[in-house]
């Protein structure tokens, strides 16, 4: 009778234990149900604020935040940048409702140790943001901006470099310097053609025949975009049947070549430096 109730003593321990970890919610789509991470063990989430909207935090719900000079994935933050923009590092992601496992990596710094990145852009604190939901980081530089995962394009400072090897300055005269332009969310460079007029692609073949050299970049719609850039400023139009976007009316393109490799800037140099430029605040309005 003794070891009955002890039996029956752990087997209550275990259920409250699982119930603590997780609930279960029904799937409508798979008619079953399923175990749903509690508030209590989430590592990243999303929060919702007033003015910036959806917002990536950590567990206890403090802000996490993109650096611009990060375009190619490693992080640029390093010395006393750290004691500012401190590394959010977890080893095992518990993540909120709205969030895709997919989209998060650890990357191994130049130091050695590791972090947590988004869509490849590394993960970052702000120091001065003492209590969770505060969010004065954003915009600091005009490269840093808090961390969303609902960008449709990002911003990036890097150095251009053309597919011929040569380095470029924002004129596109050989030179070194760093040039902020806009990017995909996933942080691929984001190109104009010159000949191009406003809300109008000249480039696209009806059939898409060069859609491979320099792919339209598609949008099913605009949502957020970094805090320093005029969300008005964005629009899209219909190229055969595929929705573009434009930046002030410039139609915005990939480029084959970059190999869909973050921070690549190839397409700068063809066929003739800045004949297809990136594009950044600064940028005037297509003719």
């Amino acid at each position: 009778m003794r070891l009955k109730y002890i039996f029956l003593f752990i087997f209550f321990i275990f259920l409250v234990t699982g119930f603590n970890s997780c609930t279960k919610s029904y799937n409508s789509s798979s008619g079953g149900y399923t175990n749903t991470p509690s508030v209590s063990t989430v590592k990243v989430q999303v929060k919702t604020d007033s003015h910036f909207g959806s917002v990536i935090t950590d567990g206890s719900g403090k802000t996490l935040y993109f650096f611009a000079l990060d375009a190619n994935g490693s992080s640029a933050c390093t010395g006393g940048c750290l004691s500012v923009w401190p590394v959010f590092y977890v080893s095992s992601l518990t993540l909120g409702t709205g969030l895709d496992a997919a989209d998060f990596s650890t990357i191994t710094r130049s130091d050695g140790t590791n972090q947590t990145s988004y869509k490849g852009w590394p993960l970052y604190y702000y120091q001065p943001d003492v209590n969770a939901g505060d969010i004065h980081g954003d915009g600091v530089g005009k490269v840093w901006f808090v961390a969303k995962p609902d960008y449709t394009i990002m911003l990036a400072n890097n150095q251009l470099v053309g597919l011929n090897g040569i380095k470029y300055d924002s004129t596109y005269t050989p030179g070194s310097g760093s040039t902020q332009y806009l990017t995909t969310d996933h942080g691929l460079t984001l190109y104009s053609f010159t000949l191009d007029i406003a809300d109008s692609n000249k480039f696209t073949k009806s059939d898409f025949s060069n859609d491979s050299f320099f792919p339209i970049f598609q949008v099913s719609g605009i949502q957020s975009v970094p805090s320093i850039l005029d969300k008005t400023s964005f629009s899209t139009i219909s190229v055969f049947g595929k929705t573009q976007l434009t930046f002030k009316g410039w139609p915005m393109y990939e480029f084959g070549a970059d190999s869909l490799v973050r921070g690549n800037t190839h397409g700068i140099s063809i066929p003739t430096p800045g004949f297809w430029p990136v594009r950044n605040a600064f940028s005037p309005s297509a003719p």
